[in-house]
């Protein structure tokens, strides 16, 4: 399966990612791969509680992508 993944800087200087459509998996690391490796862990571990207790897995069927320009004139 193939999963949308934010993933967002820190102040401090780690990465945070979530993904969207697995609502409350997120994660976090020290770099960018770290962060990326412990959310493909955290997604296996949702998608297994998911077939353990017999509730559907999420699927994403659309997204859409827009790009906000901001800034003052």
């Amino acid at each position: 399966m193939k999963y949308t993944v934010v993933l967002e800087r820190e102040a401090d200087g780690g990465f945070v990612v979530s993904v969207p459509v697995l609502p409350g998996c997120v994660s976090q690391g020290d770099s960018r791969p770290e962060a990326l490796a412990n959310i493909r862990e955290a997604v296996e571990l949702y998608i297994e509680d998911c077939r353990l207790a017999g509730d559907p897995v999420p699927e994403e069927d659309s997204l859409e992508y827009v790009e906000l320009m901001t800034g003052t004139r």
